[in-house]
């Protein structure tokens, strides 16, 4: 009896209980966007070491940066139009020394690779 008991109650409480629900709002300052904003260019634009492994036409370096995406997937590649052709870069290396490192792997797979160094700033 006590068993049956138990599950009635049990078979109430699953039946009546209902999940919490509510609202989430979350309140930033206004200048938070303004900072992510200002990182965002500084990334884009900052100067960093790249490694080149093929240039040709768009299709060329499609091909190419496909080929690079399987052999180095945790490398970020970019094809860049450098007039006349596409070329095919790999990573942001901050350091000469950790682009250097790389660069040694990449070469092996890829004998026609060339470490960019950054541009120089004309501000």
């Amino acid at each position: 009896m006590k068993t049956v008991y138990y599950m009635m109650i049990l078979a109430f409480s699953v039946t009546f209980a209902s999940a919490q629900q509510g609202d989430i709002k979350i309140e930033q300052d206004d200048k938070i966007v303004d900072l992510l904003d200002i990182y965002k260019t500084y990334n884009e634009s900052s100067e960093y070491y790249r490694i080149q492994v093929g240039f040709g036409s768009y299709d060329k370096a499609e091909r190419i940066k496909s080929e690079v995406e399987i052999d180095f997937p945790d490398m970020a590649s970019k094809i860049d139009f450098d007039s006349p052709t596409y070329r095919v870069r790999l990573g942001r290396f901050k350091t000469k020394l950790e682009a250097e490192r790389k660069f040694k792997e990449v070469r092996s797979k890829y004998p026609d690779a060339m470490l960019l160094k950054p541009k120089k700033s004309t501000k």
